[in-house]
């Protein structure tokens, strides 16, 4: 019976990530970080991921939870947890029908359990295709019930940040999501658990300042950008030119702001070691 859970586990998750991708549809595509053609298929098969210079797609949360967790184990936490329109703002409503309808998903978070090299653990995942994974009322409601989640039950958590920041159409209840996120962090690391932040391609705003620099430990994907603001707000800001790959993930790494950076074909094996070794290290 276990096994039969298993595998319908694993061909719902592999039948939501199939929506997951970020790649062009037609056959041979063209890479935006080295210019060259590739077959899609190669990046397809390498994580969305071009074989010639390691540019990284951006890709969904689904897809994401596939591609680190190991298969059969995954069981998605409060998937009806729906964004609302708490202010009435104009056009609002039809916003996210387009977002649900483009993506598959009702929010721009998803969150599970599932086990990681056979340990458990509570992944978050933003998926960006989803109004610039912005983070609302029930993005920021999902992430804390995962980390309380993950308190209660004492298990590690890896929550994978990309976005764009709080989202404006819900206002000041957007921005109490950073208070909320970062307080239910706090408690969860009286407890002594792990949480590792995982640093994606866009991370900025509201989310950069709140859950996403709270880990124990800070990876990033190579060339993610991440930062508070954009780099051409801040040009235009200071009236200068800024440095090359300013606040890119090794500009970040350089600088002490990530622990690693990580490519993705890397990524299960790397979070399967530091979950190990928090197991081994027998933390209370």
């Amino acid at each position: 019976m276990t096994n039969l859970f298993q595998k319908r586990r694993s061909r719902l998750l592999a039948m939501k990530a199939l929506r997951g991708s970020y790649l062009p549809p037609e056959q041979i595509i063209t890479c935006p970080g080295c210019g060259r053609e590739v077959p899609r298929k190669e990046v397809s098969d390498a994580l969305s991921v071009c074989p010639k210079c390691g540019y990284h797609w951006p890709i969904g949360a689904y897809l994401r939870l596939s591609t680190v967790l190991d298969s059969g184990s995954f069981r998605e936490l409060n998937p009806r947890l729906a964004a609302g329109d708490p202010l009435r703002f104009p056009g609002y409503p039809e916003k996210l029908r387009q977002a649900s309808r483009k993506t598959g998903l009702n929010e721009a978070a998803v969150t599970a359990t599932g086990c990681i090299h056979g340990r458990r653990c509570v992944v978050g995942v933003l998926d960006s295709r989803f109004l610039m994974g912005s983070m609302s009322a029930a993005v920021g409601e999902r992430l804390t019930l995962a980390i309380e989640f993950a308190a209660k039950n004492r298990l590690p958590l890896i929550l994978f940040a990309a976005s764009g920041g709080a989202r404006m159409q819900e206002g000041i209840l957007s921005l109490m999501q950073m208070a909320k996120t970062s307080a239910a962090l706090a408690r969860f690391a009286e407890k002594g658990l792990l949480y590792v932040s995982v640093l994606t391609h866009p991370t900025t705003g509201g989310v950069t300042a709140s859950f996403a620099s709270l880990g124990d430990i800070t990876l990033a994907e190579p060339g993610a950008l991440i930062g508070f603001a954009g780099p051409r707000v801040i040009e235009q800001t200071i009236g200068e030119k800024l440095p090359e790959g300013f606040q890119r993930a090794e500009f970040q790494l350089e600088h002490g702001f990530v622990d690693a950076v990580v490519p993705r074909a890397q990524l299960r094996d790397t979070l399967g070691e530091l979950l190990l070794l928090h197991e081994k290290g027998g933390r209370p």
